[in-house]
């Protein structure tokens, strides 16, 4: 592809560029794993090399976990948590009201409960705010709780941790999050982002916290073993937590790489054993009737399980996640889907109006910065992510509350969110702050809205180059139509599960007419791809009708494309069909 023709804009605007590999390594993969030339760019082009490829296309548990005790804490917390299993305490668990914090305090519990353990769970509403707080600590002392865990929160909570400790409290921090040169003041505080970590394994800093979790209840495991517990008890299978493990570490946007991998790559394996009660109920009344997916994880499943902390009732889905009823399982994933349609009208309201404010007013820094006084601070990460979308910029969304504004943002390549936010709260610019590379939450007063508008610009712009910013369609391979088959795309899906650092691959399917185009559904657009000589395949192009690139499948003319996109297979009925998923075109070279 020349110069001219990679930089010509596509039909939405975008640049498209072919992602680089060097073809000699190519060749070596290719003939090391008797694989097609495509699978072997790809994996080229993503950084795999020879020697890691069988691990990441055969990613297995007991070869990418390290001994758990790499970690700082991991040993002494292990055996604290051992030592209270024996003698029967009472636990009390906070959550998060996001689905990572649903999963990582279910398996807690889950794992808890199957001693007999008494268990108490705090997931916080919204308007609590994140993270632990006095209510809840007060909430564990009417129950005569001592030992307490936090799951996805509790790295920076220095106030109210401390204060908790000196009411005699052993709390024990199980987190994922950006953390400060100093930490809580607590029994122990697991957290691969710790800056006192040797990084021996880098990617456990990829983890979500139900990944961190499963890590930690491996090590409790090993500790009752060697203790002696399993001669006189039953003991835990533990994998059969991977459900819920590669649910949280979809939904929470992580690297599907390393230890993440193959959390995601065997927890859809159990997943279709549905041994969950309540993830199962949920997947049946989200009318889900194919394999379970991680699109199906992180689109369909997750929005429902956020739902409920949203715009609803925060333990919700940690509730349905460890009930064993199945009345309850029904009730609770019924209540979480009438929870996400209340969530699609309120997100849809503020979206339109966050989208009037910015088109309405001149922007001088290279992001989305906006904040309303009625909107729903539950919606406010969602309409984040759509802007960024919708931009190509990193987006901050404020809702301003009666105390202080509370706000959420999500990144775009290139920017590290959650260090930013870190930097502003030291700056004394946010009351509060936390997050990841990619996306972030953050408090403020509203006297300091400006102030932080300005740092957050300014930081963004020693960060981002102009050229960085502009909209890219990066692609792995290119195709005639007579090159796509069924035999590749199931070559393809080795390379699953697909996610953050590993996306789906996209490809070029070069100088074809569009044929039958229909409108199906809510504005999308069906048609077939030909060559005009015989050779036809199946696409679908999702809520386009009313834009450049609807209009042009919908015009049925002789003009011929190049079509970017994803090669699917369809399984229905036990039969598998072949289908392109079209997201952008452009008219061919030849033209």
């Amino acid at each position: 592809m020349t110069e001219e023709s990679k930089n010509t804009l596509s039909l939405l605007e975008n640049t498209w560029e072919l992602n680089k590999a060097d073809e000699t390594q190519v060749a070596f993969l290719m003939q090391k794993l008797s694989l097609p030339y495509t699978v072997g760019r790809i994996l080229c082009s993503r950084g795999i090399s020879v020697e890691a490829a069988e691990y990441f296309l055969c990613p297995k548990i007991q070869t990418l976990m390290p001994n758990p005790s790499v970690l700082n804490d991991m040993d002494k917390v292990s055996e604290f948590l051992a030592n209270s299993i024996i003698r029967q305490e009472k636990i009390g668990i906070i959550g998060d009201y996001d689905v990572d914090g649903a999963t990582s305090s279910a398996i807690l519990r889950l794992f808890l409960e199957f001693f007999g353990i008494k268990v108490e769970v705090h997931i916080p509403e919204r308007d609590e705010g994140y993270g632990p707080s006095d209510l809840a600590f007060e909430k564990f002392k009417s129950h005569q709780i001592k030992t307490v865990c936090t799951t996805d929160c509790g790295t920076t909570a220095f106030e109210v941790l401390d204060k908790a400790t000196q009411n005699g409290f052993n709390i024990i921090v199980i987190d994922h999050h950006e953390a400060e040169t100093k930490l809580p003041n607590v029994f122990g505080v697991i957290n691969p982002k710790r800056l006192d970590e040797k990084n021996d394994y880098p990617y456990l800093k990829y983890m979500s916290a139900v990944g961190v979790m499963f890590l930690t209840l491996v090590a409790v495991n090993r500790t009752l073993k060697n203790k002696g517990f399993y001669q006189t008890h039953p003991a835990p299978d533990l994998m059969n937590f991977l459900d819920l493990v590669a649910l949280g570490t979809v939904c929470d946007v992580v690297p599907l790489l390393g230890l993440n991998r193959a959390y995601v790559k065997q927890g859809l394996k159990v997943i279709a054993k549905r041994q969950n009660l309540g993830l199962t109920t949920l997947i049946d009344n989200s009318k889900i009737s194919s394999r379970v997916s991680v699109y199906h994880l992180g689109y369909v499943l997750g929005p429902r399980i956020n739902a409920g902390g949203r715009v609803g009732d925060s333990s919700c889905g940690h509730k349905l996640l460890t009930t064993h009823s199945p009345k309850e399982a029904l009730e609770l994933s019924l209540k979480l889907n009438e929870f996400n349609a209340t969530r699609k009208d309120i997100e849809s309201h503020v979206l339109a109006e966050a989208i009037e404010k910015l088109e309405g007013t001149p922007q001088t820094y290279p992001m989305a910065f906006v904040f309303g006084n009625t909107w729903h601070q539950g919606v406010i990460g969602i309409v984040a992510g759509k802007l960024k979308e919708r931009y190509h910029l990193p987006s901050f969304v404020m809702s301003i509350e009666d105390d202080e504004v509370k706000g959420s943002a999500r990144s775009v390549a290139g920017l590290d969110l959650g260090a930013l936010i870190m930097t502003a709260k030291e700056k004394g610019l946010l009351t509060k702050g936390g997050g990841h590379t990619m996306a972030a939450g953050f408090s403020l007063a509203e006297d300091k809205i400006e102030d932080f508008k300005k740092f957050a610009g300014e930081y963004i712009q020693s960060k981002l180059s102009k050229e960085s910013l502009k909209p890219v369609c990066y692609y792995d391979a290119v195709l005639s139509l007579e090159g796509v088959n069924l035999e590749l795309a199931q070559k393809l899906e080795l390379l699953e599960p697909f996610g953050t650092s590993n996306p789906e691959p996209k490809i070029v399917i070069k100088n074809i007419k569009i044929s039958k185009p229909c409108i199906i559904g809510e504005g999308h657009v069906r048609c077939f791809l030909t060559t005009g000589y015989g050779s036809f395949l199946k696409a679908v192009c999702f809520k386009c009708a009313d834009n450049p690139l609807g209009h042009a499948l919908l015009e049925n003319s002789d003009k011929r494309y190049d079509v970017l996109g994803t090669l699917q297979i369809d399984r229905f009925m036990n039969k598998e069909t072949l289908q392109f998923m079209i997201d952008d075109m452009k008219g061919t070279e030849n033209e």
